[in-house]
């Protein structure tokens, strides 16, 4: 995330959930910033046609890319209905901002994405040698991530499960903090999460513990992957939460969301994200990567008694991962691949990465800026060396090609809130998710070929 990236969490999981690609036709676009239709505008600039959130692509940025590239920049609102209509009517924007962690092997395999190898091995800016590991989940080579083409670039990430803790609230409840180099159990953590919940006439006053900010079948996949198993199965066609390591983390969930010490499926938070209630003291453990310190280092008083620790683990493999990577790709059919490109260059490796590095809003992801994140304060410094020691157990989780995130998470959130009050065991609730889940999977394999 940048620094000017608006505090409003129900905008940020809309815009990065993602929905099922639809062969529609051609939706009215956005505003754009200039009136030019065509690839070449009304004069002699190219107009570079640019899919982007405002609060990541901003006019002053917009106006800076232009002067510095000597394009013409069309924005257009983030949606992925109108990215969806766009991409089947063949008119598909210069570059579209995405999640690599959940969308490059939707796309790719859709043949939609531009291979970006070639650029790269020209490019004197963005060199494959610089570019830090979590890069590889804009890889596909037709069966998992991390390995073939480069199909994008992330801006800047986090390994997002990490947590950050309030030592006030700690203190209060006389716990002891969390270790910055020893992860905790996944069992340990919950328990701290029932031991710093406050409750006043049976309505939570004080979450105990955030856990499944980023939604819950991401969450599912880093834990199974830290139990040292898949959700998904060997060709990613289907699932299995019935297995031992996705059943455990299944557990895990169930006992979570039953517990009501944090914001759940069944009892979301009314805030809509994690901010405003860790800031206003009513969130003790707040299960938000690196990116969310730019928030807390903005507010003196919060950052005084915040501190940073590594993801916890269920003790078979140490696995700290993103579920985002947010970034550009350049769409197979763009008209402007080489403006495109070159727009990579200057947003990734020129004065705006630089500027995101220094932030504290993301990991960089050109190795060379990591010393260039910020360590001005007791919080910042903090923070960045439980980063680095963490950077250690990044892993690239394949994600499935025959489905989005959104529709794994919504069967997620419709099925747990009845099962969990009924009280479902975990295994009839797996059921229902293996049933539910690999039924949508075998659809989308069937409309993929």
């Amino acid at each position: 995330m940048s620094k000017t990236t608006s505090l409003d969490r129900r905008r940020f999981l809309a815009l990065s959930a993602g929905t099922a690609f639809a062969a529609t036709g051609l939706s009215a676009c956005a505003a754009s910033v200039n009136s030019d239709e065509d690839g070449g505008g009304s004069g002699s600039k190219t107009t570079l046609t640019v899919m982007s959130q405002d609060n990541e692509l901003d006019k002053k940025t917009i106006q800076a890319a232009e002067q510095a590239l000597g394009v013409k920049i069309r924005f257009i609102t983030f949606d992925d209905t109108k990215l969806n209509a766009m991409l089947a009517a063949k008119n598909p924007p210069d570059l579209v901002r995405g999640l690599g962690a959940t969308e490059t092997p939707y796309f790719a395999a859709r043949g939609l994405m531009e291979d970006l190898d070639p650029y790269f091995a020209k490019s004197s800016v963005l060199k494959s040698s610089d570019l830090d590991p979590v890069n590889d989940v804009w890889r596909y080579d037709g069966r998992r991530q991390g390995a073939g083409p480069r199909y994008g670039m992330a801006k800047d990430y986090s390994q997002d499960q990490m947590f950050w803790y309030r030592t006030d609230l700690f203190d209060a409840a006389k716990l002891d903090h969390p270790s910055a180099t020893e992860p905790l159990s996944y069992d340990e953590w919950l328990d701290l999460g029932k031991r710093l919940v406050k409750r006043r006439l049976g309505k939570v006053k004080v979450y105990g513990l955030s856990a499944t900010s980023l939604g819950n079948f991401s969450t599912l996949m880093g834990m199974t992957a830290s139990a040292g198993g898949s959700l998904f199965a060997e060709d990613m066609a289907s699932l299995d939460f019935s297995s031992p390591e996705a059943l455990k983390a299944l557990k895990w969930l169930l006992e979570y969301t039953k517990a009501d010490i944090g914001p759940n499926v069944a009892n979301p938070n009314p805030d809509g994200w994690d901010w405003p209630t860790y800031q206003a003291n009513r969130m003790a453990i707040a299960c938000d990567g690196y990116w969310f310190g730019g928030a807390i280092g903005g507010d003196p008083k919060v950052a005084e008694v915040s501190r940073f620790a590594p993801a916890p683990q269920f003790g078979g493999t140490r696995v700290s991962p993103t579920f985002g990577a947010t970034g550009y790709w350049i769409p197979k059919g763009a008209k402007n691949k080489d403006a495109a490109w070159k727009f990579f260059e200057w947003y990734f490796g020129g004065q705006p990465a630089k500027d995101r590095a220094s932030s504290g809003w993301g990991i960089p992801t050109l190795k060379s800026l990591h010393s260039q994140m910020p360590q001005g304060t007791a919080l910042q410094k903090q923070a960045f060396e439980v980063q680095q020691q963490e950077l250690d157990y990044f892993k690239v989780l394949t994600f499935t090609p025959y489905a989005q995130l959104a529709a794994l998470d919504s069967t997620l959130n419709q099925v747990l809130p009845p099962m969990v009050k009924s009280g479902a065991s975990a295994g009839k609730v797996a059921d229902k998710l293996n049933s539910l889940m690999n039924d949508q999977l075998a659809k989308g394999k069937q409309v993929l070929g």
